[in-house]
């Protein structure tokens, strides 16, 4: 049978079971329909389905349209006939020539920041390679995958986290491992060349990640695209993965100590963070996350603060496969939540994780980081400091 036959024959049976359906919902209505203040019937004036409008906001339009690539029933209609938000004319993913189509259809693209220039033109590339891997960083199944955010020229981070929460370690059938993930500082946004230190850090730690993008703050979702893949291909086997950035503090042991006590049903979808529920794109131009009307309206789903999250190995894998799905959204965390949406999960708040720091009397108390599994932000003499003073067999709390 031909692929369109095919196609025709499915869509005869998922007719019949929609007109199925419609039929016991209306006789079911119809056995006590709502009537007027005379006993008369009701009729509905308005159509009963409606097609509606494309949304305003680009973000909107083009993730709608995804949404409808992806919808097996409309897809197959789209192919034949097209639709009203342009669905058929739909670019890939992976196309990475600036798009000049969106200098037209964004409303006010000239008077945009140039971040927002920069993000909108290129919003649907993906296809950047790994100018630095490890491809032999999972060789042995890790227990705990460490992924730390971080920039070329924040050397002294990196180096206090190999020192303290970050030290790789093989203890039984808990292995730990860390890497940390870079983009490209180009000497034209004002970066020095510190192309060679970096080379020299990665061959004697052995765990830089480093893609041939730009390192913006803006591509930290394209960041969270290319780590998902790579641990598809080069880390599946992971257990688990601590995703953070390289200022804050982690209670490595306490986390481990979790993940141990975890049943299998509970490490299946494990995401665990500071979660924010009902928050919305800020509108104030001055601050770091302002996000333009014309960009993106609507709710944020619920996401876990970008500072850092503990999650699943396997579910790693499963937001890797449904990022095609999601188009970039110019806040990594929030990008993060609209993924896990896809999947039909929500993440879980977990009061370990302190994103926003633990009161200032109590900062100097080392007791205070024994159950904690995340504090923001700590200085790298900070880190040393408070993981030293963990580690002390004659500590009292």
């Amino acid at each position: 049978m031909s692929v369109g036959r095919r196609r025709i024959k499915l869509l005869g049976i998922l007719m019949m079971v929609n007109v199925f359906i419609y039929l016991i919902v209306e006789v079911s209505k119809n056995s006590n329909p709502e009537k007027n203040a005379k006993g008369e019937v009701i009729i509905p004036k308005e159509k009963f389905w409606r097609i509606s409008e494309p949304p305003a906001a680009y973000w909107n339009r083009e993730q709608e349209k995804l949404n409808r690539k992806y919808n097996p029933i409309l897809n197959m209609f789209a192919n034949q006939t097209g639709d009203a938000y342009g669905f058929s004319n739909t670019s890939h993913l992976n196309y990475c020539e600036p798009d000049l189509r969106v200098t037209s259809i964004v409303s006010g693209f000239s008077s945009l920041p140039d971040r927002f220039k920069d993000f909108l033109l290129y919003l649907r590339c993906r296809n950047y390679s790994l100018l630095i891997d490890q491809p032999n960083k999972c060789a042995k199944k890790p227990f705990l995958l460490l992924a730390i955010k971080s920039l070329t020229s924040h050397f002294a981070r990196r180096q206090a986290i190999r020192e303290s929460w970050g030290r790789e370690t093989n203890v039984g059938n808990h292995t730990v491992v860390r890497v940390f993930l870079l983009g490209q500082t180009p000497p034209e946004d004002n970066h020095p060349d510190l192309s060679y230190m970096l080379k020299y850090e990665s061959e004697k730690h052995q765990d830089i990640l480093l893609w041939n993008y730009r390192d913006t703050f803006f591509n930290l979702s394209l960041k969270e695209v290319l780590f998902l893949k790579w641990v598809s291909t080069s880390c599946p086997d992971a257990e688990f993965v601590f995703k953070g950035d390289d200022d804050v503090f982690v209670n490595t042991h306490h986390i481990l100590n979790y993940l141990n006590s975890l049943s299998k049903k509970k490490a299946k979808d494990l995401f665990i963070g500071d979660v924010i529920h009902n928050a919305g794109p800020h509108r104030n131009k001055k601050l770091k996350y302002y996000i333009p009307e014309v960009v993106y309206t609507g709710v944020y789903p619920p996401y876990a603060g970008g500072g850092g999250f503990l999650f699943s190995g396997p579910l790693a894998l499963r937001l890797y496969n449904v990022t095609d799905r999601v188009l970039l959204y110019p806040i990594d965390d929030v990008y993060t939540g609209m993924c896990l949406q896809k999947l039909g999960l929500v993440p879980e708040k977990h009061d370990g994780f302190k994103t926003f720091d633990i009161e200032e009397k109590n900062k100097n108390n080392i007791c205070s980081y024994l159950n904690l599994m995340l504090v923001h932000s700590r200085k790298p003499q900070e880190m040393i400091d408070i993981w030293s003073r963990l580690q002390n067999v004659h500590l009292k709390c």
